[in-house]
């Protein structure tokens, strides 16, 4: 039986990742934001998708105290011995509600383009949001960022500059326009509505573009992991749970 990859093979002397040799064209060569770009594209990305991707790998990288780092802190603090662990955890923290609502964003995005090829951007919106009527749209809204999430501002200037503001960046615009008409309230749009956009204009099939917010956020655990071991939160978080918890049979 023979098994088959595209992706890495290697011999004595040489190691082929994606088609390139790892030691003469990648290592020294090209960043952690290209090899995501290479991993998910197989070949080398232009400086302008470098930047963009590179950029929005930053943006994604650290949001502070969330399910995500809380959970891997609290790992350290159960299992200081066990590093991946921790960052798995985290990992396993992100979801819809926090850093993957941009999945289901770039879903609704991309899909919308294949339903209805022939309509106006604006006409288009109005479909998106009747379509969620009575559900939360993916992409919008943030606990903290009520009038403007700054990320998106920055990501959407550096789309432009970098010639990745596309219909899909369009159309997201567009859907958050109409929800301020149809709500009557601003609503913001936030750092994953925008990157799903990206994303999406930049021919990221929509199933696969979280992955680049985990591999990000992997990145960001680092700090929270450290920051626990060296002058932790955790100890107290579960000291405050067990001081306050209450058993009721």
């Amino acid at each position: 039986m023979k098994f088959q990859t595209k992706i890495a093979v290697s011999d004595l002397d040489n190691i082929q990742v994606h088609g390139y040799d790892l030691c003469s064209d990648l290592i020294g060569t090209v960043n952690l934001g290209d090899m995501a770009y290479i991993s998910a594209k197989g070949n080398i990305p232009t400086k302008e998708e470098s930047d963009m991707l590179n950029a929005i790998m930053v943006a994604l990288t650290e949001h502070g105290f969330t399910p995500s780092s809380i959970s891997a802190r609290l790992t350290i603090l159960g299992a200081p011995e066990s590093l991946q662990n921790a960052v798995a955890a985290g990992i396993l923290g992100a979801g819809s509600v926090y850093l993957g609502s941009m999945e289901f964003t770039a879903k609704m995005l991309q899909e919308a383009f294949v339903q209805q090829k022939e309509v106006s951007v604006e006409i288009l919106a109005k479909t998106v949001v009747e379509k969620y009527e009575g559900e939360k749209i993916p992409g919008f809204g943030h606990p903290i960022h009520k009038v403007e999430d700054p990320r998106t501002t920055r990501l959407f200037q550096l789309a432009e500059e970098l010639g990745f503001k596309g219909h899909h960046c369009k159309l997201v615009l567009e859907v958050q326009k109409q929800i301020n008409i149809k709500k009557k309230t601003p609503i913001v749009l936030n750092a994953s509505g925008a990157v799903a956009a990206i994303l999406s204009d930049m021919d990221f099939k929509w199933s696969i573009v979280k992955c680049f917010s985990l591999a990000a956020r992997a990145v960001g655990l680092i700090g929270h992991i450290i920051e626990e071991q060296q002058n932790g939160v955790s100890q107290k978080l579960w000291d405050y749970i067990q001081e306050n918890t209450e058993y009721r049979p």
